[in-house]
């Protein structure tokens, strides 16, 4: 399996770029006009321009250092969503019962990070693999728990383990709240820097598309 490098992108470019999810529908019309749609993914995929973050000389060596680094499409890596990066509301502080992880059976010990979108016609639940470290935290039943006593977070896919003597109850409530990035590669072998066209106010094209890693 190619290398995921666990490496934030550039957080001050990241936060000036543009992007968010993208979903494949099919759609078929019908003679009567109407129309039949089927979802081919289970799961969103988000792709974003990092170009429109890079405003100095400065950025643009970085991001072609940090391009070389990854062999371009080869690496994935980590990229912080500036809208989407939060278990809780925007401009509210993470805790601990921001999102729903499942129920205990007293025997389960691993829960995957998840964070739900919606909430009465049809809620979304997107997995999270890329937890920022020492962001996660953990309650059951409403009692929020000790990392590295109660529970460990693996930040390279989001698993919650509870230890022994601290695996939930049955029906136990199991909540989280988070920080997190979005798993991505480079969409393109080929960066073209015109320094020229930069000088004049032009932004150079950097696409990025989530990965699975």
């Amino acid at each position: 399996m190619t290398a995921f490098h666990e490496v934030l992108f550039p957080l001050d470019i990241a936060l000036k770029s543009a992007g968010g999810p993208q979903r494949r529908t099919d759609v078929v019309v019908l003679g009567s006009g109407r129309e039949e749609r089927n979802a081919r993914w289970a799961h969103s995929r988000r792709r974003y321009d990092a170009g429109y973050g890079v405003k100095t000389l400065d950025a643009l060596s970085q991001v072609v250092a940090f391009f070389e680094e990854r062999r371009g499409r080869l690496h994935g890596f980590r990229w912080r969503d500036r809208l989407d990066h939060s278990s809780a509301a925007p401009d509210t502080a993470v805790s601990a019962t921001d999102q729903v992880l499942g129920s205990g059976d007293g025997i389960a010990a691993e829960f995957q990070l998840v964070k739900t979108y919606g909430s009465f016609y049809s809620p979304y639940q997107r997995p999270v693999a890329k937890p920022s470290p020492g962001s996660v935290r953990v309650a059951v039943a409403g009692v929020e728990k000790d990392e590295g006593t109660d529970f460990t977070v693996d930040p390279a896919n989001g698993v919650v383990t509870f230890l022994a003597g601290h695996i939930p109850a049955s029906g136990a409530a199991v909540t989280a709240g988070f920080l997190f990035d979005v798993p991505v590669r480079f969409d393109t072998d080929y960066l073209e820097v015109d320094l020229s066209a930069f000088a004049a106010g032009a932004i150079p094209k950097i696409p990025l598309v989530e990965i699975r890693p």
